[in-house]
């Protein structure tokens, strides 16, 4: 087995040991690799980031997951490949640097997601991986969710869903995109628009929102960026700074859905109804208002991409998608090529996520932190060392 020298014995782990409880910091054995499982390989994360279905997972808003307790949550993180198994297909080596996403892990490799995959590699607008393995297997894990996560020094995980890390990126800027930056870029695809066009980012200063504003930006698109917080839609602002031809920021607190579309349809030319608004809108936040007001800020024949998931789901107007053509879809996350593609672009264009920093041993004040609502990411960097 290929492995780093002088692997320690035990790691540090934060707990999750029942619903709506702190984290509990403990040591523990280091995970081990088993022989049934090929595709494993150990990594030491170096960064791990907080998502905002680690706040569901924690208030026991996910069922069945976790299966047990305790539970190592996080599913967005990053490291450096420690120990690979002998005969493994991997094409990682120890000292390798990775990006690791929750999904999928332990893919069952034989049912009808597995085995249909994307052939052709050159096809660009495809959303799948080589026969044999897929994000959307039914029967597979998830790093964080099912299995233990990242909030550890050490985790397992499976060669097929990581990604390389591009030249200079590092560990702290790769752990947001891991969910953050691949759920956004795959919805931003599904909205197949080409430059030019109008997209709508509702939700634009949470953590998927401001890495969408970026990404859209990046692809060439005119961005409507709605909130409707003051923290949020500062940084959104910030974000968009110095890009004013191509973004507007709306406070949705004060300008309702028609007077957009109006701003929108003069500086367009546009006149008729229902060709003034946007082309596309992805709707991030759980909110019945936010999507009523997406929906609203489209043209006729308008496309909305749906993120979210609230417990209760949506209420989609019939006269919407009849009388008006307005098409809904859900984008719950990309294939691994799509992650790496994206982990590609956000390197090109420097895509970054704005970050704010906590030890392994403070996860409990950065989640207080979180429900703050300020905007932006919070990950935990474990080359810091605890508090004496």
């Amino acid at each position: 087995m290929a492995e780093s020298p002088d692997l320690p014995r035990t790691m540090k782990a934060q707990f999750l040991d029942a619903y709506n409880t702190p984290y509990t910091l403990r040591s523990v054995p280091l995970p081990t690799l088993e022989e049934s499982s090929p595709h494993d390989i150990l990594i030491k994360v170096d960064t791990a980031s907080y998502c905002h279905t680690d706040a569901v997972l924690a208030a026991g808003q996910l069922p069945p997951f976790p299966s047990s307790f305790p539970h190592i949550g996080c599913h967005e993180f990053a490291g450096t490949v420690v120990s690979v198994p002998p005969g493994s297909n991997a094409k990682l080596r120890p000292g390798d640097r990775v990006g690791v996403p929750g999904r999928a892990f332990h893919t069952c490799g034989t049912c009808f997601e597995c085995r249909a995959g994307v052939t052709d590699e050159t096809d660009a607008d495809a959303d799948g991986d080589p026969p044999g393995y897929s994000v959307y297997c039914p029967h597979a894990g998830n790093l964080g969710i099912s299995a233990p996560g990242g909030f550890a020094e050490y985790a397992v995980v499976d060669d097929r869903q990581v990604a390389p890390l591009p030249e200079g990126m590092g560990a702290v800027d790769a752990a947001v995109l891991m969910c953050a930056g691949v759920t956004v870029y795959a919805a931003l695809k599904r909205c197949r628009l080409k430059p030019g066009q109008r997209v709508g980012v509702m939700g634009c200063g949470g953590g998927l929102g401001h890495l969408g504003l970026q990404f859209a930006l990046a692809m060439g698109l005119r961005v409507v960026g709605i909130d409707n917080a003051d923290g949020p839609l500062r940084l959104a602002r910030e974000v968009v700074e110095g890009r004013q031809e191509a973004a507007m920021i709306v406070d949705a607190r004060t300008e309702n859905a028609g007077e957009v579309v109006t701003e929108i349809g003069q500086q367009d030319g546009k006149q008729e109804p229902g060709e003034m608004g946007l082309d596309a809108v992805v709707i991030l936040p759980e909110s019945q208002k936010a999507f009523d007001y997406g929906v609203a800020l489209l043209k006729n024949h308008g496309r909305c991409v749906v993120v979210s998931f609230p417990e209760k789901g949506f209420h989609v107007s019939a006269r919407d998608l009849v009388f008006r053509d307005i098409s809904v879809v859900g984008s719950l996350v990309g294939s691994n090529r799509t992650l790496r593609e994206m982990l590609r672009f956000a390197a090109e264009y420097r895509v970054r996520a704005r970050i704010r920093i906590f030890r392994l041993s403070d996860l409990n004040d950065l989640v207080a932190e979180y429900h703050k609502g300020q905007g932006g990411k919070l990950v935990v960097d474990m080359t810091l060392p605890d508090r004496d």
